[in-house]
């Protein structure tokens, strides 16, 4: 990405090199493409349940019949809790088997396209597009946000670590884009960790105690970033 400030070699989330190519990045994920969402995520009903929440209603608020369309979609994980909000959902993965695993997953309910994030157009324009664990797989940051704001209406939704991309960068490259209405939300769902219902609801509740979560952002945690444009 060249937009990105980074060290030479630099692991995204998921522990791979954001410096090779995504087809590279893409067959990686195929042998593990049946059941990831479920060896994804402890508790991954609750973990894409409140992702979705945050999807609907950061930034311009989503409503039933709008679309989502949700770039590396992987098996289609996220689909179930948007589908109950009552919005249209299509995902885009470039591994052969994850599309066949997503596909396998919603079946008619849900369009699953096989291709690069970085070139795919959608037949028709979007309501939002979501990009979880995958922006960093953008060959330039600037031009795949550009990208995606001419077919979405309403915003782009993704995660960010902050530890290692810097967010005014990261905006820098938005507003260049046009997207210049930036919300953040801290995201303090553990991934590998099934929490105690109360312990849960104390995170959550954490998400919104504004320089507390900003500090923890230090050492773990994500954001979860709502980009638009300005009303």
């Amino acid at each position: 990405m060249q937009s990105a400030i980074a060290p030479p070699v630099r692991k995204d989330m998921t522990g791979a090199d954001p410096s090779k190519s995504c087809s590279d990045k893409a067959t990686q994920y195929d042998v593990a493409a049946e059941g990831w969402s479920d060896e994804q995520y402890a508790d991954s009903i609750g973990y894409l349940r409140h992702r979705a929440e945050i999807v609907v209603a950061l930034g311009p608020r989503l409503v039933p019949g709008d679309t989502v369309l949700d770039l590396a979609c992987g098996d289609g994980g996220l689909a179930q809790p948007l589908l109950d909000a009552g919005l249209a959902y299509e995902g885009v993965d470039q591994s052969a088997p994850m599309v066949e695993a997503a596909r396998k997953r919603l079946g008619a309910r849900a369009e699953i396209h096989r291709a690069d994030l970085n070139d795919f157009v959608p037949e028709h324009p979007v309501q939002a597009t979501t990009c979880f664990r995958a922006v960093y797989y953008a060959r330039d940051r600037r031009a795949f946000f550009r990208h995606v704001a001419g077919y979405t209406e309403k915003k782009l939704v993704f995660d960010l670590n902050p530890r290692q991309y810097r967010l005014d960068d990261v905006c820098a490259d938005l507003a260049g884009a046009g997207l210049t209405r930036v919300e953040l939300r801290p995201f303090f769902s553990p991934q590998r960790v099934a929490l105690p219902r109360p312990v849960e609801a104390s995170l959550r509740a954490a998400e919104r105690s504004g320089p507390l979560a900003r500090l923890a952002l230090r050492y773990r945690f994500t954001y979860m970033v709502a980009a638009s444009r300005s009303a």
